[in-house]
């Protein structure tokens, strides 16, 4: 008897989304972090009898370790320290105008901050992070009856971010202390560019590809973000740091080659991974690459992927520094994000869940619904992580919240029937700090790691168990967010959206725009014809050493390779030099890729809200779908350029299809492609 296969019906996006939880290995170190961070400052608070401002110190660390994620250290300046400015801030201004002004006059200030707030937000994400501690902070220090005037609350909290930042840079973590291990985050990041490149290259030509490029991408972005972190001086002032910055330059070529090998989609031999391996090992283990194997020179992108292995084993050993090749943001740049249509957008919707959320509370507490409670400052607390669209789905996280509430809030009840005071709910805080970094990856499970931690320092703080009181509080600020963020609002929806595309398109233009000028442009600093640098076979070339491999030391690979000329040119001087029009098609590829990846999480977010939502960004996905394969295009196209000087019919065939495809898609949803010489 045959037993019929059982079909489970697909999940709605927005619930899927909701049940989704990241993986990856436990942060041992981030927990060490999380561990030492609010519970001791909280016990030393008590110890000296400033047990108020001890509280303030722990949520400080509390969001401090939510924004604690894995880095450089010189990254986490930024990443931790800015956003807890912004949560002084916000302690101040909450701090005195709930001590100055009426519930009516409190509401206004706390909408108008949620407006700030929720504009800044449109930035990125660092912004983002200030904008949801200013609103937590201001919250707090408007409700939060202590004792201590702002300006002392606000160096509580500082000095509680402060401390998580300082374990965040003199810690080392585990397996670092053989090298610098000031660089650990750095190098981390570095060696998982290469490794992304030869599981591209393993890919290529499979069903893998797309994914494998796109973990390149992230690869990449992480890699310049730690490396480009906050710095007193302009350039990397240690010879260990200006090392990892040129290996991190010297894997754009390979990257290049790689994605052009994707584009090409015939699969290369297993040995085309094994250099990239190789080199990301080396990076590792700060040592030399050692012999890297030659791959076929057999076409345009092998030709290139081979030059760069070898101009990356001549880096390695000279580690001489190198371009990032990032575009930084100007002033300029940050006021039109939060000043244009998606800040617009971003800010009203804030502004008006902060504000009502806030007004609720007042109300509330006004008609004596907390009975002695005084926490009403939850209500609009609560309503901040729930409405920030680049934080996750509206419905997904009113899922979420409540349900992580009502486990946390039940939890904390059993907690606190058994264990002694303080000393047991000291120990409590500890252990929720060191289980946040872990609970970051679903938000249910940081949500019910957050309650307990918060209940905890409440009833440190001399209140009464409060368990019941918030789970109806969280639920309340639950519904008043659904019901607000789905109201019509002025302007169009889904700005954030459009703005993020925009910039994608921009980029991508502006990459294609340069390559076809390259091929406009004379070829300099290149050595021979372009049959000549493409060679009489397709067989590898042969390498001092052995026939299929080059070597890595300081004495031997600086190989180098016959002319007609009869002159000996090395693979920099061949190819890969970074030539000012080179150097900025790096920058401008980088930044067209960027942009793309962030478009991609704005659209999949907004694909996960409710369809009322979701509705207003329908059809972005096709226009990403159709940049991407414009950008990898584009790459094959400077490849094929480099090796031959001139871009090949079948480019510009793929090329001209895509623009014309894109034109319909892009003006459906409300953007306008620019013109290039191919699309008139």
């Amino acid at each position: 008897m045959s037993r019929s296969r059982r079909v489970l019906p697909k999940l709605p996006p927005w619930l899927a989304h909701a049940l989704r939880a990241q993986r990856g290995p436990v942060p041992w170190s981030a927990v060490t972090r999380g561990a030492l961070s609010a519970g001791p400052l909280l016990l030393v608070a008590v110890q000296v009898g400033r047990t108020s401002l001890g509280v303030v110190a722990a949520i400080a660390a509390m969001l401090a370790g939510i924004n604690d994620r894995p880095g450089s250290r010189r990254a986490s300046v930024k990443r931790i320290g800015v956003p807890a400015l912004g949560g002084a801030l916000g302690m101040v201004a909450g701090t005195y105008a709930g001590q100055q002004t009426g519930a009516v006059v409190l509401t206004v200030i706390l909408t108008f901050i949620g407006l700030v707030a929720g504009s800044i937000s449109a930035i990125g994400p660092v912004a983002s992070a200030v904008g949801t501690q200013l609103l937590v902070a201001s919250a707090i220090g408007a409700g939060m009856p202590l004792p201590e005037p702002g300006w002392e609350r606000a160096l509580a909290y500082v000095a509680g971010a402060g401390w998580l930042l300082v374990l965040r840079l003199v810690l080392p973590t585990p397996g670092s202390l053989a090298g610098d291990f000031r660089f650990d985050g750095e190098r981390k990041a570095v060696a998982a560019v290469y490794d992304a490149v030869a599981e591209l290259l393993d890919a290529v030509g499979g069903p893998e590809a797309i994914r494998r490029r796109a973990a390149l991408t992230a690869a990449l972005d992480h890699a310049q973000d730690a490396l480009a972190g906050p710095r007193l001086r302009r350039y990397a002032s240690s010879s260990a740091e200006r090392r990892l910055h040129a290996q991190y330059a010297a894997a754009l070529p390979l990257a290049e080659a790689a994605t052009a090998l994707a584009w090409a989609g015939e699969a290369v031999a297993e040995r085309a991974s094994e250099g990239p391996r190789r080199l990301a090992a080396a990076v590792r283990g700060n040592s030399h690459t050692g012999p890297l194997p030659a791959p076929s020179r057999s076409a345009p992108a092998l030709r290139a992927l081979d030059d760069a292995l070898l101009h990356a084993a001549e880096v390695f050993d000279q580690g001489r520094g190198g371009d990032l090749h990032t575009r930084p943001r100007t002033t300029g740049d940050r006021l039109r994000a939060a000043f244009g249509s998606a800040g617009r957008e971003y800010g009203l919707r804030v502004a008006l869940c902060f504000g009502a959320s806030s007004a609720a509370a007042q109300a509330l507490h006004q008609g004596q619904w907390y009975g002695q409670h005084e926490h009403w400052y939850w209500l609009p607390a609560t309503a901040v992580f729930l409405v920030k669209p680049d934080l996750g789905p509206l419905a997904s996280r009113v899922l979420n919240r409540a349900a992580g509430t009502v486990l946390g809030a039940v939890l904390f009840a059993g907690f606190a029937a058994v264990l002694p005071r303080p000393e047991g709910l000291i120990a409590l805080v500890a252990l929720s700090g060191a289980l946040i970094p872990v609970a970051t990856r679903h938000f249910a499970a940081q949500t019910a790691v957050v309650t307990v931690l918060v209940l905890a320092l409440v009833m440190v703080g001399g209140e009464p168990q409060a368990s019941m009181g918030r789970i109806g509080e969280t639920l309340l600020a639950c519904a008043i967010v659904l019901i607000v963020g789905h109201l019509p609002m002025p302007g169009q929806r889904g700005g954030g959206v459009r703005a993020r595309l925009a910039a994608a398109s921009e980029a991508a233009y502006a990459y294609l725009t340069h390559v076809l000028d390259e091929a406009d442009t004379p070829r300099i600093g290149t050595v021979g014809t372009p049959s000549e640098r493409r060679g009489t076979s397709g067989t590898p070339c042969e390498r001092p050493g052995t026939p299929s491999e080059r070597p890595g030391t300081s004495s031997e690979h600086r190989a180098t390779a016959d002319t007609p000329s009869g002159h000996r040119a090395t693979a920099s001087e061949r190819r890969v030099t970074p030539s000012d029009h080179r150097a900025t098609r790096w920058t401008l590829r980088r930044e067209a890729y960027r942009t793309l990846a962030e478009a991609r999480t704005a659209i999949s977010l907004s694909a996960h809200e409710l369809p009322a939502l979701a509705r207003h960004t329908e059809g972005a996905d096709e226009v990403a779908d159709l940049l991407e394969r414009l950008v990898d295009t584009t790459t094959a196209c400077a490849v094929h350029l480099d090796d031959t000087g001139r871009i090949g019919p079948e480019h510009t065939e793929r090329l001209t299809a895509l623009l014309e495809q894109l034109t319909g898609p892009v003006e459906r949803v409300g953007l306008r492609p620019p013109r290039t010489s191919l699309a008139g």
